[in-house]
């Protein structure tokens, strides 16, 4: 299975945007991202709420394909879940604000990723998470893409009762990922 991003050149772009104003982050990570990775970055932002596992927010879906995901993902007044458990690994480089996150390895002890700093959720694992007010990331999973989307939609769907919500998510993510493979990349 090749993979075309790689995590530290993602958290180098991530550490580029930190500390500008939430246009201008976003703005600076997708012109990063597009330049480091031509033709496989989505520039347009098209921003859908993303409800998972507990947690809402928004994210504008960056790369869509059937083994990588790219998104920047936050909220501006906050949100705490359960994490999921995946059969992907999950990447998160923080823009701004912090995020809170506990496993239950050491159910005692609150890890805080900040600005510049990343976390990484490996394959088969779960955290709790906070995301504190005015917390964006750049969300990077590797993996079989797929096998996410049930968790990832199915709050949308069950809870919220947001069928719009799933429609637009599945339009987005398909549409990027019909785009890769007729290029060739799974």
């Amino acid at each position: 299975m090749g993979y075309l991003f790689e995590p530290q050149k993602l958290h180098e772009i991530a550490k580029k945007a930190v500390g500008l104003p939430f246009e201008q982050m976003c703005a600076t990570v997708i012109d990063e991202l597009s330049a480091a990775y031509p033709g496989h970055v989505e520039t347009r932002q098209d921003w859908v709420y993303n409800m998972a596992a507990g947690a809402t927010g928004i994210m504008t879906i960056l790369h869509g394909s059937l083994t990588e995901y790219l998104i920047l993902f936050g909220t501006p007044i906050g949100t705490e879940a359960f994490s999921g458990r995946y059969f992907l690994d999950i990447h998160d480089f923080i823009l701004a604000g912090e995020m809170h996150t506990y496993t239950e390895e050491h159910p005692g002890r609150a890890v805080v990723t900040g600005p510049g700093e990343a976390a990484v959720l490996h394959r088969g694992r779960v955290k709790g998470f906070r995301f504190d007010p005015a917390c964006w990331a750049l969300e990077y999973g590797r993996g079989p893409i797929p096998t996410s989307l049930p968790t990832a939609l199915s709050d949308s769907l069950l809870s919220a009762l947001d069928p719009q919500t799933v429609v637009r998510t599945f339009w987005l993510y398909g549409r990027q990922v019909c785009k890769e493979l007729l290029r060739g990349k799974l």
